[in-house]
């Protein structure tokens, strides 16, 4: 379904860097909860979430050829269609067994936004888990079991959980200085590589997206979460605590490259800056 056969797998965990750290050593890939929680810790501490392209007017394409061109040989990021998919392809040449589903944001209190985030689960001996590469700096580090709701997950500094609501829709929370917050809600509906291609469409072009017209990059580090949206620099740590710092169109390209590690060839580099400015 994802197109597995298609990646460059030795390619993907070079970029991720599979075995160069976190505990991996020389573990054998199989589909196996030690795989999917290390590959998925890999891809979310090297792969940066971003929609460059998006605010550059660029068409965002989701076949694995062209994500694998983007985010594994060009070093680049990408938002969740791209992360996911990229992901769901590795996973299922490993022999996981992977679905899509669709997710609805709830961090913006209680406005009802449509479902337009794409998020992954994976089944492992039978247990379904959530595999999430693409929520920003929000989103979990490693995989979140979905058969056990309620469980709060450690995932070094943060901690994430799952409820149950309603007609078997599940709720990722979050917990920020003490409260448990929603992050995205899914039902059980699956989806397919196909539907992710129309939510692409509406995110990258629709001039009611939050990805058009402004910049949005972030990375859910181990230590510190950080988020650039627009010109607003934020910085999330464990506690609750925000550090926050306006970024000017001279210093977007230092702060892409030193907080997000993204360097862009000089011509799009130009007009991404040209764009910032054009906002003044």
């Amino acid at each position: 379904m994802w197109s597995g056969e298609e990646l460059d797998l030795d390619a993907y965990l070079a970029r991720i860097g599979y075995g160069e750290g976190g505990g991996t050593g020389d573990r054998e890939l199989r589909p196996d909860l030690g795989t999917l929680y290390a590959v998925h810790r890999a891809h979310t501490a090297a792969v940066t979430f971003e929609n460059l392209d998006v605010a550059l007017g660029r068409p965002i394409a989701l076949d694995v050829k062209a994500i694998e061109a983007k985010l594994v040989h060009g070093r680049r990021g990408g938002y969740c269609y791209e992360q996911n998919s990229l992901l769901a392809a590795a996973l299922e040449r490993v022999g996981f067994e992977v679905s899509g589903r669709g997710a609805r944001n709830r961090t913006r209190g209680d406005s009802l936004l449509p479902v337009t985030h794409a998020v992954l689960v994976v089944t492992v001996d039978g247990e379904p888990w959530l595999c999430d590469a693409g929520f920003g700096y929000q989103g979990p580090l490693e995989p979140v079991p979905l058969a056990r709701p309620g469980a709060e997950v450690r995932q070094g500094e943060w901690a994430f959980r799952v409820r149950e609501e309603a007609d078997g829709v599940l709720v990722l929370c979050a917990l920020r200085a003490g409260a448990w917050r929603d992050l995205y809600a899914f039902s059980p509906q699956h989806y397919h590589p196909v539907d992710y291609v129309l939510l692409n469409h509406y995110s990258s072009s629709h001039p009611g997206s939050s990805f058009v017209g402004r910049v949005v990059v972030q990375h859910p580090g181990g230590a510190v979460r950080r988020s650039l949206v627009g010109r607003r620099l934020v910085r999330l740590h464990p506690d609750g605590r925000t550090e926050e710092q306006a970024v000017d169109p001279d210093g977007l390209l230092d702060v892409l490259d030193r907080e997000f590690g993204l360097r862009l060839p000089a011509r799009d580099a130009a007009e991404l800056v040209a764009i910032h400015r054009a906002g003044d």
